[in-house]
């Protein structure tokens, strides 16, 4: 069993019972530490006490939805970098695109098979191990300074901004390619194990996403640059950055 699987946690959110209990006996089988609670309220409560290495969200719960939940993981420094899987049996598209531009890493509409569910959580989960093995230096770029090890990114005026896994990896993508064009495939590929939706629109939500977190969002973005046709580019020079951070 692979390293980067034994001994992981996993919270569920579910208020469906069935489902709690099947993913609960299936994931823990595959080597992880399952946890499933019913609503929001224990979910906040079992993320206080003992947060974990991934989560699975159901977007319809009793007392509030996934919605709300996943803006608040990813307005917790300490929680933002958590991977997020929404499930949702709405087969409404509307509904992946919140979810997705909140900064869930990935979307699974019910009925799926728990094989694939499996499958899309290591993906999420070796994508983590290998952002925290490859680098361990920080890196500036433009007005921008990211620490490749915590993911923590510093604005030079000292605003942190909290990345999501998905925000983190498109933008190590740009970083480890600077002033290179890249492509719709090459982008999905890097940043999103499975489509759930049409490729184009992922990838040009991920970017939007991101120019949001580098405050690029003028009419002619200036970092990252779409070119026509082709992709997208980070115009600006990677250099790493020795001073600390915080």
């Amino acid at each position: 069993m692979p390293v980067t699987q034994v001994g992981r946690s996993i919270l569920l959110v579910d208020d469906d019972q069935e489902i709690r209990e099947l993913l609960d006996t299936y994931l823990s089988r595959s080597g992880f530490h399952v946890r499933t609670v019913a609503d929001g309220a224990q979910f906040r409560h079992a993320m206080a006490s003992d947060p974990a290495d991934l989560v699975i969200l159901d977007v319809m719960l009793p007392d509030e939805d996934g919605f709300s939940l996943c803006r608040w993981v990813r307005g917790h420094q300490r929680l933002a970098q958590m991977p997020i899987i929404m499930l949702t049996a709405s087969s409404d598209e509307a509904d992946r695109v919140i979810g997705l531009e909140l900064g869930a890493d990935d979307y699974l509409g019910k009925p799926f098979s728990p094989r694939e569910l499996l499958a899309r959580i290591k993906a999420l989960l070796r994508r983590v191990n290998f952002g925290q093995e490859r680098v361990s230096d920080v890196l500036a770029f433009d007005e921008w300074r990211l620490d490749m090890v915590s993911h923590r990114l510093f604005h030079q005026d000292g605003e942190e901004v909290l990345l999501s896994g998905a925000d983190f990896a498109l933008l190590k993508l740009f970083l480890d390619h600077p002033q290179q064009i890249l492509d719709r495939d090459t982008i999905a590929n890097a940043t999103r194990g499975r489509e759930v939706m049409p490729l184009e629109r992922i990838v040009d939500m991920a970017v939007s996403r991101l120019r949001q977190r580098l405050r690029d969002t003028g009419k002619c973005p200036r970092l990252i640059r779409t070119v026509r046709g082709s992709g997208y580019l980070l115009a600006a020079q990677v250099a790493p950055h020795y001073d600390s951070l915080g």
